[in-house]
């Protein structure tokens, strides 16, 4: 599907607040009410806006500490693959799990209370599937972390 002009404003402001009511959003962008909700509903439809969430302040609900972890695959196989996917879905504090080009096989990015509550994770995790090799790096420091697209 293409998208115009008037969709990547929508699609931005949405982006930035997506709590905007729709006479908001169609002042900001320039059309109607009508015009700016039949927009809306068919980047919806089209799949271009998934859904739209609350953005949490992670430390505030003590869940400060931010750990990508490196994971290298006990096999190359389907079922590994199947086993692993499954294992790291069912673990809420894992947030992104990335399949990786290169000597890394995968990347998961977590978020935990400290290094406890990271241990816990780590043993939930190789409780569930085998690994050849597992490590952590923990953020130091935010200096960017965004949803935006750079639309």
């Amino acid at each position: 599907m293409g998208h115009d002009e008037l969709d990547t404003k929508i699609l931005r402001q949405l982006q930035t607040d997506s709590d905007l009511s729709l006479d908001q959003l169609s002042d900001q962008i320039g059309l109607s009410r009508n015009a700016c909700w039949r927009r809306v509903k068919l980047l919806e439809d089209a799949g271009v806006i998934k859904r739209r969430v609350a953005l949490l302040d992670a430390d505030k609900l003590d869940l400060g500490l931010t750990v990508f972890i490196q994971v290298r695959a006990a096999e190359h196989t389907a079922d590994w693959s199947k086993n692993f996917a499954k294992a790291t879905k069912n673990l809420p504090e894992i947030q992104g799990v990335y399949r990786m080009s290169g000597e890394l096989d995968y990347l998961l990015r977590a978020r935990v209370s400290d290094m406890a509550g990271y241990d816990r994770l780590y043993q939930k995790l190789i409780a569930r599937v085998p690994m050849a090799d597992v490590s952590a790096s923990f953020v130091m420091e935010d200096i960017k972390d965004t949803t935006e697209l750079p639309i």
